[in-house]
């Protein structure tokens, strides 16, 4: 198995595949990992989705259903790969400025189980 320390994840466009990001993986606090993101040029498109995911994260204890769609749009326009290429199953992404951390599964995650 690979150090997911190693080398950096990658952050894809959904639809096409295009690199948004490297995450360049500074450290971490089992089971998230931080990192530093070094931004490619489709990546300002994408961003507004993930400042509305952690404005909501905020108040996820008010309004689950909010912070639950706006994630849904987070996943519905990108996918996370591991550092060998390999695409991340399920993975929990929060981005803000030039810093992003997550959390991630070989396995999809079990939606009933929370």
């Amino acid at each position: 198995m690979s150090n997911h320390h190693d080398g950096a994840w990658t952050l894809h466009r959904r639809d096409d595949g295009e690199v948004l990001a490297d995450l360049v993986v500074t450290g971490g606090d089992f089971p998230w990992l931080n990192a530093r993101i070094d931004p490619k040029e489709g990546l300002a498109e994408v961003r507004p989705l993930f400042a509305t995911e952690l404005r909501l994260l905020d108040r996820i204890d008010e309004d689950i259903d909010s912070w639950e769609r706006a994630y849904d749009a987070v996943q519905d326009a990108v996918t996370l790969r591991y550092p060998d290429g390999r695409k991340v199953p399920e993975f929990l992404l929060h981005v803000d400025g030039d810093e992003a951390w997550w959390r991630w599964s070989d396995e999809p995650f079990d939606e009933k189980d929370g």
